[in-house]
């Protein structure tokens, strides 16, 4: 099994705020995703067995399919979730950059507040992956770790834009 990729951001907003805007679709489509790409599709069924399907795209106009399937949901402390690209119809298929990256990523969200602010801790690792597959997703851990961290400064700034409401 591959070392698991884990991110920690501390977020100046409540946790469960910060654990709604993981958890419906109309907050998700504002935030979720790499800076340069915008959510034009998404639907949301939050709950064990249920599915996150997006489409992003680029300001080219390329797009990206995308899906989660989530598992364990514990309101406002945890979500799991099995992370893979997409088809339009919500199937798992291999990324479009490279085939040796994983299938799918099982993640782990945790939402921890103090203060009044949120530790959300995402660890994440691929699973029924093979060696090789492993090993790119190591390979892949400074390029994961940017995107993610583009993705959470945009959590951030949405977070602010909507505290008050």
């Amino acid at each position: 099994m591959a070392e698991p990729l884990v991110i920690t951001r501390v977020l100046h907003a409540p946790r469960e705020l910060v654990f709604k805007v993981w958890s419906d679709v109309e907050h998700l489509n504002k935030w979720w995703g790499p800076t340069a790409l915008t959510i034009d599709y998404a639907k949301l069924d939050f709950k064990p067995g249920g599915k996150f399907h997006d489409r992003m795209v680029s300001p080219e106009g390329d797009e990206m399919w995308g899906r989660f399937v989530f598992g364990e949901i514990i309101a406002p402390e945890k979500i799991v979730f099995v992370n893979s690209f997409s088809d339009k119809e919500g199937n798992a298929v291999r990324a479009a950059f490279n085939e040796a990256f994983p299938l799918e990523i099982e993640n782990i969200l945790t939402f921890e507040e103090h203060d009044g602010k949120t530790t959300l801790t995402l660890r994440g690792g691929p699973i029924n992956a093979t060696e090789a597959e492993q090993q790119f997703f190591l390979e892949m851990f400074d390029s994961m770790k940017q995107g993610f961290g583009g993705t959470f400064d945009q959590l951030e700034t949405y977070l602010a834009s909507i505290q008050g409401e």
